[in-house]
């Protein structure tokens, strides 16, 4: 494998994360499908984006 296959392997494993921990938030239905259209949309940034602005806890 190269590296592009491997980048893109674990960004796929971390949007299907997010997601999962999207749809288990209680957050309401509008917003939780929003966060997983960005995730979708923007895989990388939409993931990043999630993490920073996402609702729970930071670990900063």
């Amino acid at each position: 494998m190269d590296m592009t296959r491997i980048g893109s392997l674990i960004i796929l494993i971390a949007d299907i994360y997010a997601i999962v921990m999207i749809m288990q938030s209680s957050a309401k239905a509008v917003e939780k499908l929003l966060w997983v259209l960005v995730v979708l949309l923007l895989p990388l940034i939409g993931l990043i984006i999630w993490y920073l602005a996402g609702p729970g806890k930071k670990p900063f």
